[in-house]
């Protein structure tokens, strides 16, 4: 009886896939602290005469119940290690930078909005994604509300999928969009990592969700009546 290997990576694919891993840590890393410095100084990413739209809503109760964790951690380890200074050391180093790092994602959020400006649309989320749809690839706008169940593994999909005759990004909040846009034409757009997950893909319809779409909407059509 003979048994077939499982395939593995060859060295150049892995090497990449390490460094580009590296590379997107470094970056969500100093992302953490510009995101705290724009929190601090009230200087969030919007271009000048743009608007900004958050969308941190759904997941903001996740995000402070992990900072409150986060924070009583601290002292519960510290009393915990306390006898063994070295031990404590490393305990306190890792448990303040958890906490800040917790405390700069939810500001990446309120720092880093979906922003309409003359130059087109950027629809974003937390630290890493930034996809920008110009105008002249913006084909229109609706409302449209969608919603992933979790606990269904039928019912998953990835954040880019076919859909009918579509290609789809969804760019989801706690599961759901509420917004979406659609091509002029198959446009292709970046995401964080590398293909299948990340990388470059070409779609034809952007889902994502905006905490006040009405306004969102209304912004989109000013915009482009002012054209």
């Amino acid at each position: 009886m003979t048994t077939s290997l499982p395939p593995t990576l060859p060295a150049a694919s892995f090497w990449r896939r390490a460094g580009n891993l590296a590379q997107r840590a470094v970056k969500v890393e100093l992302r953490i602290y510009v995101s705290l410095w724009r929190a601090i100084a009230r200087k969030p990413l919007i271009p000048i005469g743009g608007r900004g739209f958050t969308y941190h809503r759904p997941v903001l109760t996740v995000l402070i119940i992990f900072m409150v964790l986060s924070a009583v951690e601290i002292p519960i380890l510290d009393a915990i290690v306390h006898r063994w200074l070295p031990v404590r050391i490393f305990f306190l180093a890792i448990g303040i930078w958890g906490l800040t790092w917790m405390i700069g994602l939810l500001c990446a959020f309120l720092t880093r909005p979906h922003t309409v400006s003359a130059e087109g649309i950027r629809v974003r989320e937390g630290l890493e994604l930034d996809i920008f749809v110009p105008w002249d690839e913006f084909a229109s706008i609706r409302r449209f509300d969608t919603a992933v169940d979790p606990n269904d593994p039928d019912r998953i999909k990835g954040r880019v999928f076919v859909e009918g005759d579509e290609t789809v990004c969804a760019v989801r909040i706690s599961h759901e969009t509420n917004l979406e846009i659609s091509f002029e034409r198959p446009t292709k757009i970046q995401l964080p990592g590398l293909h299948p997950k990340g990388g470059t893909h070409e779609i034809t319809v952007l889902r994502f969700w905006a905490d006040d779409p009405a306004a969102f909407l209304e912004t989109v059509r000013a915009s482009l009546s002012a054209r």
